[in-house]
């Protein structure tokens, strides 16, 4: 996952200040063919290029509306892709238009003309690494994420057919994704390192020093008997 991090401190949402406890993670994309993400993204911070209509969502109501994600992915100025970080993630965004906004964290990927097989692998590869980064931070699995189409089924969120006009063009969808997280997951969890287990400490007892070796003997005796069986006598 290529990270970045551009808070839109601009945006009203990020301004009202609430705060959420993370349980969920909702897909969006953002039905444009537009699939830059200096485009919601702003302003320049020298990889993004520059917005020249200045109608990112850094602002107080962007295009009018009331709306703020977590994050979006999409192309960079040179044509890469990557993820940007545009709000805290426990941050209350406005991204689902229903309860979902109290509960999950919502992104948003950048779409083009829905047809390019090479930019959906690429970002579509990129949010199962987002969704598993932040199943990892939240404890959370590929159970808890969903779609904005999903959402509206389950009643948390607004008439909105994203993700499934697009997923399945490219012989995809939130099942296959969710698999795919899962998958993911395993494999990250299976190659994490092993912490190293610290060498075990003996710490040896005395129980006393005797001038007859008979009464020395006996002592041995007595301590093997209870199970000390590497006990034995050091004479000095």
């Amino acid at each position: 996952m290529n990270l970045h991090k551009l808070i839109l401190t601009n945006n009203a949402c990020y301004k009202a200040g609430k705060t959420i406890t993370p349980k969920g993670i909702m897909v969006h994309s953002t039905g444009a063919n537009n699939p830059n993400l200096k485009r919601y993204v702003g302003p320049d911070d020298g990889l993004l290029g520059k917005n020249q209509y200045n109608n990112h969502w850094n602002q107080d109501k962007p295009d009018g509306r009331q709306v703020c994600v977590h994050a979006f992915i999409g192309k960079l100025a040179d044509g890469s892709i990557a993820t940007y970080q545009t709000l805290p993630w426990n941050h209350r965004g406005w991204h689902a238009g229903g309860s979902a906004n109290d509960t999950h964290i919502g992104f948003e990927i950048c779409e083009d003309g829905l047809t390019d097989t090479s930019y959906f692998s690429t970002v579509y590869k990129e949010a199962v690494e987002l969704c598993v980064y932040l199943c990892k931070q939240y404890g959370l699995t590929e159970r808890n994420i969903i779609c904005h189409s999903e959402g509206y089924k389950l009643g948390i969120a607004s008439n909105h057919g994203d993700v499934m006009h697009w997923f399945p063009k490219h012989g995809k969808s939130m099942d296959t994704f969710r698999a795919d997280v899962k998958a993911r997951l395993a494999e990250t969890e299976a190659t994490a390192p092993v912490t190293p287990t610290a060498p075990k400490k003996y710490y040896r007892v005395q129980v006393g020093a005797y001038s007859v070796k008979e009464n020395a003997e006996n002592m041995l005796k007595k301590v093997q008997a209870a199970g000390f069986k590497d006990a034995f006598i050091k004479y000095s």
